[in-house]
């Protein structure tokens, strides 16, 4: 974007968004560059859009002079690597579009704009009496829409029907200019007109036959921006109790999982290390790494609540069922793990990561692999996580394990982290060896990399030729210039004018 058209469209983008909506601060610039052991490059400036018309005339204007246009919603930084540029280009930044445009309880369903964190939809929906799934704490700056898009993995497997969940309808500008609604949001009318006609926005399949939302999310960027989505709530509890379920042993664990899910008895449940426990929980100089070689070392993490209707019992039938597994499984029932109490730690993850975020605060920065498998088979992807940790000069004992149990608990997110001082050149480089040997070893091990972020693309589409090819078809006809996010997954073709 040199020279005439450069300037020409720095002018026309100006004319849309206004002179101080173009953003051009070398700092913010470079957050979009940055990663922890990966870097991108620094877009020409950023635009900030307040509404879908100017989302719109931005994407018409890329398309007549052929940008590369990334957007973005999440405050910095942004480690994961789906806003990072491949080529040179634009950051349409939609943080500014921060309308919580509806939360309905009857419904238990919201309407959000890209730019709404986490704590932002939280002050709403606390008004309703309702709850957001979230991830494990997510940093104060992300967007909820942006971290459901990236399908981040909630915390309460029973609720997690589907790998959209809980994403439902969207609105999206694709890179063909189109305006789409997904789901039971589509058809005429408005918004305004739709909500008022008690259009609740609660299925995501639609119109007709087509589930564009599935194209949408996980694409990071490559096909449409999405200016607006309704997410799934649930309703808060009257009464809400967090358990610790601690073992030596992966596999009783894992048998207790399995047989606490299938009824799907509890709310939250997932699994953590020590490590990833402590970084969890840690406030400083509260004195629990000193602890944590004391403790088990591994530990569930399960709640159980009561809501309108009977809360008591509900709670008492799942405490009583609970309690019956994890005796037939050899596995103890405890409040406290690793001196923090359960209650302490149902405060901590109802809402969004403490600054500086969690897994910065103990060396400063963090690696993570991330991937999807079963439970099964989590114990073997250990091992081998902690055999290329060895190789690579990192104790095995500092590598942070989280497991997500999604869908049910018929599959399982999970999530290797490795601190290190990213501002010493060795410890980095060291990093990025272990980052790409690790990854490779567990695709090898059968880790299924549904995130392909950065390196992760070639090891998720190179063993797939035909999905590659799909793909571009796809690609082709939703962002046929290829303005959005050039470079990123599959999609090189083209270059920046």
């Amino acid at each position: 974007m040199t020279g005439k058209n450069g300037e020409d469209a720095f002018e026309r983008l100006q004319a849309i968004v206004g002179q101080d909506r173009i953003v051009d601060d070398p700092a913010m610039l470079a957050s979009f560059a940055q990663g922890s052991i990966e870097r991108g490059r620094e877009p020409k400036y950023a635009v900030q859009p307040k509404d879908r018309g100017q989302v719109e005339a931005i994407i018409d204007v890329a398309k007549e002079l052929h940008l590369n246009l990334v957007p973005a919603s999440s405050g910095a930084p942004h480690r994961k690597g789906g806003v990072r540029l491949e080529a040179e280009g634009i950051v349409v930044d939609l943080s500014r579009m921060k309308r919580v445009i509806l939360v309905d309880r009857r419904n238990k369903v919201a309407v959000v704009e890209p730019g709404v964190t986490f704590p932002e939809l939280k002050r709403e929906t606390d008004k309703a009496g309702l709850k957001i799934l979230t991830p494990l704490l997510p940093k104060r700056s992300k967007s909820v829409l942006a971290s459901y898009l990236d399908r981040d993995p909630i915390l309460i497997p029973k609720y997690h029907w589907d790998m959209t969940d809980p994403l439902l309808c969207t609105e999206v500008v694709f890179g063909n200019g189109r305006l789409y609604r997904t789901g039971t949001a589509g058809g005429p009318g408005s918004l305004k007109e739709k909500i008022a006609a008690k259009s609740m926005f609660k299925n995501p399949l639609g119109p007709g036959q087509t589930d564009l939302v599935k194209i949408v999310q996980g694409s990071q960027g490559t096909m449409g921006i999405v200016t607006w989505a309704s997410v799934k709530l649930e309703v808060k509890p009257r009464i809400h109790r967090l358990y610790f379920a601690a073992d030596n042993h992966l596999e009783r664990l894992i048998d207790f999982a399995y047989r606490v899910l299938r009824p799907k008895l509890a709310d939250e449940f997932f699994l953590l290390n020590r490590p990833a426990f402590a970084a969890m929980v840690s406030e400083g100089g509260d004195g629990i790494e000193r602890d944590r070689d004391s403790e088990k070392e591994y530990v569930i993490v399960y709640g159980v609540s009561g809501y309108d209707v009977c809360p008591e019992d509900r709670v008492a039938y799942q405490e009583e069922d609970i309690g019956k597994i994890a005796q037939s499984a050899g596995v103890r029932i405890s409040n406290v793990y690793m001196r923090t109490r359960a209650g302490k730690v149902a405060e901590r993850i109802e809402g969004a990561s403490p600054e500086p975020y969690y897994k910065e605060a103990q060396k400063g920065d963090f690696q993570d692999i991330l991937f999807l498998s079963t439970m099964d088979r989590v114990e073997h992807f250990v091992r081998v996580a902690s055999e290329v940790a060895r190789e690579h000069g990192y104790p095995p004992s500092e590598m942070g394990v989280y497991v997500q149990p999604i869908l049910f608990g018929r599959a399982c997110h999970i999530e290797f982290s490795f601190g290190f001082n990213g501002a010493d050149v060795t410890e980095a480089e060291s990093m990025r060896s272990l980052y790409r040997k690790g990854s490779e070893a567990l695709a090898e091990a059968g880790g299924f990399f549904s995130r392909p972020y950065g390196y992760w693309s070639k090891l998720a589409y190179g063993r797939c030729p035909d999905t590659v090819a799909a793909l571009q078809k796809v690609k082709d006809i939703f962002d046929p210039e290829h303005i959005l996010n050039r470079g990123k997954l599959v999609f090189d073709r083209g270059a920046v004018a």
